[in-house]
């Protein structure tokens, strides 16, 4: 139940957090930074920070804390099925097989085998 919730908000925050990185504009993305017009200088300070670069943050911080949380959660649950079968199953016969005839190559009588050059 626990982990089911957690990962419908983690979802939830993954979505918030694209859209909100996504609204964004990047420093000098007004088109009178191209010419020099701008206010803003482009590796100075920039002010107060804005509603959208705050919540940036504060999505970010809840992701991180969603995604340690179902990482924690994700090993102390047992979980039923994987895909690499951890204990293989035991072969059950007593006898060990017998090892098979040797492979011999007959020559007729007046036939030597070509030697290898």
């Amino acid at each position: 139940m626990l982990y089911t919730l957690i990962v419908i908000l983690h979802v939830f925050v993954c979505f918030l957090m694209i859209g909100a990185i996504l609204l964004q504009s990047g420093k000098g993305a007004e088109i009178g930074a191209s010419f020099g017009g701008s206010s803003q200088t482009v590796f100075g300070s920039r002010g107060p920070a804005n509603f959208l670069s705050k919540l940036t943050v504060g999505v970010a911080a809840v992701f991180m804390l969603t995604s340690f949380s179902l990482a924690i959660l994700a090993k102390q649950r047992n979980f039923s099925s994987t895909v690499i079968d951890l204990n293989p199953p035991k072969e059950t016969s007593s006898a060990p097989a017998a090892p098979p005839a040797p492979a011999t190559e007959s020559h007729p009588a007046g036939d030597a085998p070509a030697a290898a050059h």
